[in-house]
């Protein structure tokens, strides 16, 4: 029954989030979260802000939080925008940056929220498919597309994009904003941070929901000529102007002031995902070269499907997509290297059982 929707509510295919587990004990490996506990120091700042200043509305500019991030990326705090989460972040660009009847581009296999939000929007798009190596092709991207948005690494495939393509797409489509979400960039990839200055048309999102550790506090920010910073103002404070709440911004002040916590846990994480995938391409599996906290895998005799189901029934939670394309594999998250350990004796016995 969708009695009283509206139109535009009705064609909605809402993205699905992975898997939240409630009362089970299971090992979370399809949600790309951190297997590390947030800096000491954000989780004090939260204890601290937890008092009756909670009364009060938040800061709606997160003036505090722009500041702290300008300093990190050596830009301004009209370069940045916070909201709550590098979700919103990126619904709000769609909302700022692109029109229908423009034709926006992003990958044919990327993250599944990119075509929803165009949806929800009303706004024509393009998906355009990646090489068989699930690198991304230019050429198709360059020209008068009324915008781009590309993952840097990709999800689900992990790869990360040179600094030089991102250039080439900027340069190649210069009247079209180019937005570039580095979700799992702490992991491998090079940042785009550092172009913000030199293109007026690049925006790049980030978020403190994965490196840092801050999934349940939902924090994102983008990094952007100050014109186009001023455009996602303009969309926030017409749509929600509190989106970080008081805890939010304490918390991620706290993440921000120890930068060398965050360097030892992502290499933690990207020491356990070489490992990992040392032992499950010694199984026979297919691994591609991640540059995220996720392995992005297939094995040519087992049936993706089937190690999805025989893993949930051994208490471990992966992503798999009924997609063409990318139906043989599976996503896995980095765990600890524990939980990495109990993943591949998982994976070597039902590989032993179907092979």
């Amino acid at each position: 029954m969708r009695e009283f929707w509206s139109q535009r509510a009705r064609g909605l295919t809402p993205y699905v989030p992975g898997e939240q587990p409630r009362g089970e004990r299971l090992i979370k490996l399809n949600t790309n979260e951190s297997p590390y506990p947030p800096a000491p120091a954000a989780l004090e700042a939260i204890r601290a802000a937890a008092d009756g200043d909670l009364r009060l509305y938040p800061d709606p500019e997160c003036t505090a939080l722009r500041e702290a991030l300008a300093q990190a990326y050596g830009l301004k705090k009209e370069q940045v925008f916070a909201g709550n989460g590098s979700d919103e972040v990126l619904a709000l660009c769609f909302q700022a940056f692109f029109d229908p009847g423009r034709e926006i581009l992003f990958a044919e296999v990327t993250y599944s929220f990119y075509p929803v939000f165009a949806q929800l929007y009303g706004l024509d798009y393009r998906e355009v498919p990646l090489n068989d190596d699930f690198t991304l092709p230019l050429e198709p991207f360059l020209g008068g597309s009324g915008g781009i948005v590309v993952a840097n690494p990709n999800a689900p495939t992990g790869l990360p994009l040179p600094l030089e393509q991102i250039r080439a797409l900027l340069e190649g489509s210069p009247q079209a904003v180019v937005v570039v979400d580095e979700a799992y960039v702490d992991f491998g990839a090079r940042s785009a941070s550092e172009l913000v200055g030199q293109y007026p048309n690049l925006v790049v999102t980030q978020t403190m929901s994965k490196s840092r550790a801050l999934a349940g506090l939902r924090v994102g920010y983008a990094l952007a000529d100050e014109n186009l910073i001023a455009a996602l103002q303009c969309v926030k404070n017409s749509f929600n102007s509190y989106p970080l709440d008081r805890l939010a911004q304490a918390g991620a002040l706290g993440a921000l002031s120890q930068p060398e916590y965050l360097r030892q846990t992502a290499e933690k994480v990207t020491a356990t995902r070489q490992r990992t995938a040392e032992r499950l391409r010694e199984m026979g599996f297919q691994v591609g070269n991640s540059a995220a906290n996720f392995l992005f895998v297939t094995h040519p005799a087992v049936e993706a499907k089937a190690l999805l189901d025989g893993l949930r029934a051994r208490g471990i939670l992966v992503r798999w997509w009924d997609r063409p394309r990318i139906s043989s594999y599976l996503r896995i998250s980095i765990g600890t290297d524990e939980e990495m350990d109990t993943l591949c004796a998982a994976v070597k016995e039902l590989c032993s059982h179907e092979v």
